[in-house]
């Protein structure tokens, strides 16, 4: 059963597969669309970003990271409450957040709304997606991982040190150098790929039954997506 590991990039998606040989394999996708749609299509497609939304406040899954995450928990912003996907500037989001919960949006909360559009619109265009596409937070996926948070941020050379050692143990030591060469930075950065190794980690234990989901019982939103983060 393929898994396969997806981060939002500069040029679109990087998408990580690993074949049945070990190897893993990188491919680009320009839309959310097109990522789902690949063939052969993965089991599991683990991908960091948020899925579900609510109408005003704070997703659980988000609250419930953030106490795991300790030294990490500020890496976890909270998701845009769904009528900010309606918004077409950053202004007019403020203006809806401002009407609705009385503070604006932040610019980097901005900056992925339209990755969460559109991932949104494909799972709700077809809802049967939701069976294999499932959300997951890099950070929450590294906590697992090494069984505590991170100590270092991943832009720290400390915590870009301490991701890539994961990723060699078991992957393989020249996974990640493998899947750098593939791409041009200006397509995929370096914490790009590290992050959607830590999807691919997780969508296989999906596959393996040994993963598990913030919060335990995952609740639905308005337009019946699930809200979960699961590592």
């Amino acid at each position: 059963m393929i898994a396969a590991g997806a981060d939002g990039c500069r040029s679109g998606w990087i998408c990580l597969i690993r074949e049945p040989s070990g190897e893993v394999l990188p491919k680009l996708f320009g839309t959310a669309e097109v990522l789902m749609s690949q063939e052969p299509r993965p089991a599991v497609l683990a991908i960091d970003i948020p899925i579900g939304l609510v109408e005003v406040g704070s997703r659980l899954c988000d609250l419930e990271a953030r106490k795991r995450l300790g030294p990490r928990a500020s890496s976890v912003f909270t998701a845009p409450i769904r009528p900010l996907l309606a918004a077409a500037t950053w202004d007019e989001a403020c203006s809806i957040r401002e009407r609705l919960e009385r503070k604006r949006i932040s610019k980097q909360a901005w900056a992925i709304v339209p990755k969460i559009r559109e991932v949104d619109r494909a799972l709700r265009e077809k809802p049967a997606r939701q069976g294999w596409v499932r959300e997951v937070h890099p950070e929450v996926c590294f906590w697992a991982w090494r069984g505590e948070p991170m100590p270092h941020a991943k832009k720290h050379a400390l915590g870009r040190a301490a991701r890539l050692d994961l990723v060699g143990k078991y992957f393989g030591p020249a996974a990640f150098r493998d899947v750098r060469v593939c791409h041009r930075k200006a397509e995929a950065a370096d914490d790009d790929i590290l992050d959607a190794f830590a999807a691919l980690w997780t969508a296989e234990r999906v596959v393996q039954g040994k993963s598990a989901t913030l919060p335990q019982h995952p609740p639905l939103d308005s337009h019946g997506v699930r809200m979960e983060m699961v590592y």
